[in-house]
C-alpha cells in the first residue's frame, strides 16, 4: 500500500512564500522517498521541482515527528499514536 504524507504549508491567513533557504533535518537524513514525492507533486500539475525541496519536506517532517513524540511521553506513553501527529 503506498501512503502520500500531506503537509500544509499555509496557516489561518493564507499560504506564505517559502524563505531562499530551507532548514535542513537536525539528523542531515532526508526523510522521504523522493521519487514518491517528486510523483505526487507532478500529479498536482506540470511543475518543476527545486532540489532543496526534499531537505525541506524533511525537515518538516522530522519536527512533526518531535512533536507527536514530546506529546506522546507528556501523556506518559510510550507509543506514538496518530492523534499525537
Amino acid at each position: 500500500m503506498n501512503h502520500i504524507l500531506f503537509i500544509e504549508v499555509g496557516d489561518q491567513e493564507g499560504i506564505h512564500m517559502a524563505k531562499k533557504k530551507s532548514k535542513k533535518s537536525s539528523s542531515g537524513e532526508i526523510l522521504v522517498v523522493q521519487s514518491k514525492v517528486r510523483e505526487y507533486l507532478k500529479s498536482q500539475g506540470d511543475y518543476n521541482i527545486g532540489g532543496d525541496v526534499f531537505e525541506a519536506v524533511s525537515g518538516r517532517i522530522e519536527r512533526m515527528l518531535e512533536r507527536a513524540s514530546e506529546r506522546a511521553a507528556a501523556n506518559n506513553r510510550k507509543t506514538i499514536q496518530g492523534k499525537d501527529i
